[in-house]
């Protein structure tokens, strides 16, 4: 225990009866009582020095005060990571403002004394910044430091993983490998050079502790140790008053967190003067624009942020990278169509045609040539070509490589960070979990008494938010039909429009402004789904925060994708289904005829829906997560006192971290959700979209510097939270994959013209397997005009040629008018529709046969990992012989010891 007339503390002036000392009590007896939420004794308070006045060599205000060393006045460093002792390193900061007006403050103050008495009991110490010392002049601040015995203690009792022997396994770098200018040029970390065991204080020898035993634990295993003891720690008797999220939700403190290594820039060049700290380093070369073609310092994101955001960031660079070889195949795709346009027949004998087709819309609409489809047809060409089908398939099989690879890439990271059987044997449940379920249980594995939720408890919850959730998606969906009900009424407007510059674009209007409204929906539509989302997964009392993630994570994906893919989904299978066909109209409303394709088909529309929602929703959010952060910054920021007037007063490194913005709870949700659901717009309908890997390619490239800036420089420094892979996320992406195979063969098949095209070619064309002439002729039906319905007959009966129209054409497999069979279906219509169903049928066979076989030919584990397993198994099992063989060595010295003395004993009685 520390003496409590330690010089080195600074209380606030609203805690003349707080405690003061930095005390570390706490007997072995009680290590597991603050990780199962129990309450600690109150007979501890004399110990903790609790009652104890101000002290004499409290700090003045200004940033000066006595030194403890008895050296007189001294200034605060700004930037100082350390106790005013400079030894005791800021684990984490607690921050809070006092309305000494208001009636609820006292209990505040009685939970934040009872808090800390109990943060105290469990061996932190504690120092406290006055508010007279702060920039905005009220925050208060208390400074917490973690000694050596409770870093070992937790780590202990947290099973975390600590270095025992350097790695001996790994081949040498002889140093001649090729320049590579994306390489970065810093210092590599020795992690993954040393194999590691969990800790343990009895055989802490064992381990590979430095002289300055405080460097062991690095700051983001101090922190997260730190974190453990603060969200289970109570402020008031009741057993679920616990927490600091709790007292951050009550207004207790206002802010809680971590600091950073000090500033992020430097006026010195890294050249001249090196790095001043780790967070310096990753801005210089890691969250600049910049340094967008370089490798990402994983290691050294790992122990800055902690291994749960260096996965993320692991994640999206390796998802990046690959991303390179669709984005060089589909625009090459895109290049072949362009370039193969003079040789389409199809759009040439569009262009060429003089037919008149019928109206589009009813009355308003008038006769039109079919030559107004020409740059229309050219444009599906670029798309629709036959190197559209193998990018389709290059799609379906880069999305099984790309799983699989990135199991084997994080098979090899969760080795390197110690995240194998992180979530069996480390992960606890959450304290909201523990404080609200009332029922315990005996734990099957480690026969210990826990918080347990039964199974006819947690079904009512289940049920209940599955219903809330399908309300949701039907919500969803009803606002997706409130498009499609506006694509059919407002392409008649656009359709009756005096003006020629819309009624003659009206398709492509009604299609773009169809897409920015559904964008708009899918954006506020989003905002009242998380709210509901986030409630719904906390009355599931989920046990660990991995299941809560995961909980929270499928919901959430089940509508944003429902949400994001129902209106592409209507346009590629659904839109000119139901439209009927002239003489035969279906009608919506009994005035609206349902929305339909163009002669090229619908192909055109599904590209610039997917293009509108793809690029729009990452352009949005991308620029939400740069702007916003700042402006939350300045608004933070503009309350402080102005330095120039009181230079004196230092704006110190809690200080200003607590003006950034705080961490969110899932900070990585959005980030990971935005990425899936920009997975599932590259793969679900590439064959629409071939530019779609490359549009993607861009903004992760952009993602990941605006993301890493965004962390490094505008948020506070994040509790360094472990996690052993991606989560839930990894099936919802290899669902993906899945419906990817599906989804793309029913677009060629069935969206696209691909298969028609190979019909006549083969079976209709006057050159079998030859030449495409003659398929636009063959592609339209006759209709006479004479049979219109009375809605549909147009109010302008002259044609393009300036002559009465008899018969005009429409896009359909149909017998002419006189024929036996009139307007009934031909045979080729049914010729197309088996080489339809045979194609979808022996693409998806196909492709998964050849994904399937992918997948088992790579293993989930790298050869090399297999030894460095074993290796680091037998060291582990080592350690644990030889601690018990020198404890057997000493019982024995011990015995015959105590032999010996009995047989003196024995010879001086005789």
């Amino acid at each position: 225990m520390r003496d409590n007339d330690s010089p080195n503390l600074n209380i606030p002036d609203d805690s003349a009866e707080r405690l003061s000392d930095t005390s570390t009590a706490g007997d072995d007896q009680s290590e597991r009582k603050l990780l199962a939420g129990q309450k600690v004794s109150e007979d501890t308070e004399g110990q903790n020095g609790r009652g104890r006045k101000p002290s004499s060599d409290m700090v003045a205000p200004g940033g000066v005060g006595s030194d403890p060393a008895g050296n007189g006045l001294y200034k605060q460093n700004k930037d100082t990571l350390f106790f005013r002792d400079n030894k005791r390193r800021i684990d984490y900061v607690l921050a809070y403002e006092k309305n000494d007006d208001s009636k609820s403050e006292e209990k505040k103050q009685q939970k934040r004394e009872c808090y800390e008495e109990n943060l105290r009991y469990e061996g932190l110490e504690l120092e406290y910044e006055d508010r007279e010392l702060s920039q905005d002049g009220k925050t208060f601040y208390v400074k917490i430091h973690a000694p050596f015995d409770v870093l070992c203690k937790y780590a202990e009792l947290l099973c975390i993983k600590m270095p025992i022997a350097y790695n001996d396994l790994e081949e040498e770098d002889d140093g001649r490998q090729c320049p590579n200018p994306m390489r970065l040029e810093i210092e590599e970390d020795d992690d993954r050079d040393v194999f590691t065991a969990p800790f343990m204080r009895n055989r802490m020898k064992k381990f590979m502790i430095p002289q300055k035993k405080e460097e062991f634990f690095h700051h983001a295993v101090r922190s997260r140790i730190v974190y453990t003891i603060l969200e289970r720690c109570r402020y008031e008797d009741d057993k679920r008053k616990i927490g600091i999220k709790k007292m951050l939700n009550n207004g207790s403190y206002s802010a809680a967190y971590p600091l950073h290594d000090g500033p992020y820039k430097s006026e010195h060049s890294k050249l001249t003067h090196g790095y001043k700290n780790d967070r310096h380093l990753l801005f210089e070369e890691w969250a600049r624009l910049g340094k967008w073609y370089k490798y990402q310092p994983l290691d050294k994101i790992r122990q800055y942020f902690g291994e749960k955001i260096g996965l993320y960031f692991a994640w999206l660079g390796f998802y990046t990278n690959t991303l390179i070889a669709p984005a060089i195949v589909g625009f090459i795709c895109i290049l072949y169509g362009a370039i193969s346009l003079g040789q389409d027949l199809t759009s040439q004998e569009i262009c060429g045609s003089n037919i008149t087709m019928c109206p589009l819309c009813d009355q308003r609409c008038k006769y039109w040539p079919l030559d107004n489809q020409c740059r229309y047809s050219q444009a599906s060409h670029v798309i629709d070509n036959p190197a559209t089908v193998f990018f389709a398939i290059f799609m379906a099989l880069w999305a099984t490589m790309f799983l699989e690879f990135w199991k084997r890439k994080q098979a090899v990271i969760s080795y390197d960070w110690d995240l194998v059987g992180f979530e069996d044997e480390e992960e606890r449940p959450r304290p909201e979990f523990e404080s609200k379920v009332s029922t315990h249980r005996i734990n099957p594995v480690n026969k210990l008494e826990e918080a347990f939720l039964p199974f006819y408890n947690k079904v009512p919850r289940l049920i209940w938010a599955g219903l809330v959730v399908l309300f949701m998606v039907t919500l969803v969906l009803a606002a997706v039909f409130a498009v499609i009900v506006y694509r059919i009424v407002i392409v008649v407007v656009f359709y009756r429009s005096d003006l020629g510059l819309i009624s003659e674009r009206a398709k492509l209007a009604t299609s773009a402004t169809a897409a920015l409204l559904n964008l708009v929906a899918i954006m506020i539509l989003n905002k009242m789904y998380e709210r509901v989302c986030y409630w719904l997964t906390d009355m599931e009392l989920p046990r660990t925060q991995t299941e809560y993630e995961d909980s929270f994570t499928f919901k959430m994906f089940l509508f944003q994708s429902v949400n994001y893919y129902a209106s592409i989904f209507y346009i590629a299978f659904f839109k000119g289904s139901f439209v009927g066909r002239p003489g035969d109209y279906n009608y919506f409303l009994n005035e609206y005829r349902p929305d339909e394709c163009d002669v090229g088909g619908c192909l055109i529309d599904l590209c610039l829906q997917l293009a509108i929602i793809m690029v729009g929703k990452q352009a949005y959010n991308n620029f939400m997560e740069l702007i916003f952060p700042k402006l939350k910054n300045w608004w933070s920021r503009r309350g402080n006192v102005d330095q120039d007037a009181v230079p004196s007063q230092a704006y110190t490194r809690w200080e200003q971290d607590c003006d950034l913005v705080p961490v969110p709870i899932m900070a990585l949700f959005p980030e990971y959700l935005e990425m899936v659901i920009q997975f599932g717009f590259v793969t679900l309908f590439v064959a629409a979209f071939p530019l779609a890997p490359l549009f993607a390619l861009i903004n992760n490239i952009l993602e990941i510097r605006l993301d890493a800036y965004k962390f490094v420089t505008q948020y506070r420094r994040p509790m360094a939270a472990r996690a052993q892979d991606i989560g839930v996320w990894y099936n919802i992406l290899d669902v993906l994959a899945k419906i990817a195979v599906v989804s793309n063969a029913f677009v060629i098949g069935y969206t696209s013209n691909f298969i028609p095209r190979l019909v006549y070619l083969y079976g209709y064309s006057p050159e079998p397997g030859v030449s495409m002439r003659g398929y636009v002729e063959d592609s339209l039906a006759y209709f006479n005009v004479s049979d219109f319905q009375t809605l549909s007959i147009p109010d302008d009966k002259i044609g393009p040629d300036g002559n009465n129209v008899t018969i005009c054409r429409y896009q359909a497999y149909r017998h002419p008018p006189g024929h036996p069979n009139e307007y009934e279906y031909t045979l080729h219509f049914w010729h197309t529709f088996a080489a339809r169903f045979v194609f979808i049928v022996l693409f998806e066979h196909i492709v998964f046969l050849i994904k399937n076989i992918l997948a088992y030919l790579i293993p989930d584990v790298p050869h090399d990992l297999h030894d460095l397993i074993k290796r680091e198994q037998y060291l582990t099992t080592e350690m644990f012989f030889s601690n018990e063989k020198d404890l057997q060595q000493s019982m024995d010295q011990l015995h015959h010891d105590t032999d010996g003395t009995r047989h003196r004993h024995a010879h001086h009685h005789e």
